[in-house]
């Protein structure tokens, strides 16, 4: 278990860097400083201004190494941000001057309001249609269950955002369209149409998905194993077949955790929910890298976090998973 750890957090470090290189290589090799710089300080900027603005942020410096006269090597641009990044210094924002780290602890609070309730009534209602459906199954409400799913898969996950708040924001007015106000009990009323519409959006895709996982556990010979000893078919499906496919539920499930951290771009940005999916986006169009670096670096780490945690999760639903 010890080894097997060290060997997985040992493998995450070239996986870091490279991701850190690749997104360094998008901001700084595909586009210079001068260009981020004249685009947050405008096109008019004078050009001392311009210096100013790329000396105190290390942009002045060599790429990747630095073959200055009397300058240290390693005294880059893309050493120096990885390093930091590496003590967890996230920086200040390129476009304002704020702690990144501020900025990140304000945007968490909304993104947690949304994905969390997504998350949670997405996999109940996911997970309880796919074994309503395979307690029916070959059945008219297995057909029509499966066709739904396919329906509801057709159509953009976009398209049901712009739809629903449309028709029940703007053409209803059952709930705000846009905008949010985070004051205790009245925030739900900024927060119930966008989880709506996020679970429905994803409850076709994850119900036909887990409808796929259950239906192969139900064929196996322990199932038959069971009925044969006069087990029920409540039974069955609910404590062998629902146990037995945990550990599908648990690679998908525990995968998608770092993004219910890093928030939902999507309705963040449609819905005007000021959390850490809107940031990113604020960031990518403005050019702060500062921002867009320390995004990728946390949702990295906790990508990799949560694939470990997937292996862990393992050994706990089924005991016969042993590391090495």
């Amino acid at each position: 278990m010890r080894d097997y750890l060290i060997r997985r957090l040992l493998s995450a470090v070239p996986i870091l860097i490279g991701v850190m290189l690749l997104t360094f290589v998008l901001f700084f090799v595909f586009q210079t400083p001068r260009a981020m710089a004249l685009r947050i300080l405008g096109p008019k900027a004078p050009a001392e201004a311009i210096e100013n603005w790329l000396h105190n942020r290390g942009y002045d410096k060599p790429r990747f190494l630095n073959l200055r006269p009397g300058a240290r090597l390693w005294d880059s641009q893309f050493v120096n941000h990885l390093s930091a990044l590496a003590r967890f210094d996230l920086g200040h924002s390129d476009a304002t001057g704020e702690p990144v780290l501020e900025m990140f602890k304000r945007g968490m609070v909304p993104s947690l309001l949304i994905t969390v309730p997504v998350f949670v009534a997405g996999l109940c209602l996911a997970v309880g249609a796919a074994l309503l459906l395979v307690m029916a199954r070959e059945s008219a409400l297995d057909l029509a269950g499966a066709l739904a799913c396919v329906m509801m898969m057709s159509v953009p996950y976009m398209v049901w955002v712009i739809f629903g708040q449309w028709l029940m924001g703007v053409r209803l007015t059952w709930f705000p369209a846009f905008g949010f106000d985070l004051s205790g009990w009245s925030t739900a009323r900024f927060l119930v149409l966008p989880v709506a519409l996020a679970v429905f959006a994803g409850l076709g895709a994850d119900t036909r998905l887990y409808r796929a996982i259950f239906l192969e556990e139900i064929r196996q010979d322990y199932v038959r194993t069971a009925r044969a000893k006069g087990a029920s078919g409540r039974r069955i499906l609910f404590v062998h077949v629902l146990k037995n496919g945990m550990i599908s539920l648990v690679t998908l499930v525990v995968a998608s955790l770092p993004f219910l951290i890093m928030g939902s771009l999507v309705l963040e940005s449609f819905f005007g929910i000021p959390g850490l999916g809107n940031l990113m986006m604020n960031a990518i169009r403005t050019s702060d890298f500062a921002v867009v670096r320390a995004s990728v670096w946390l949702g990295s780490l906790l990508y990799l976090a949560g694939l470990l945690l997937t292996d862990l999760a393992y050994a706990l639903v089924d005991p016969r998973v042993r590391f090495r």
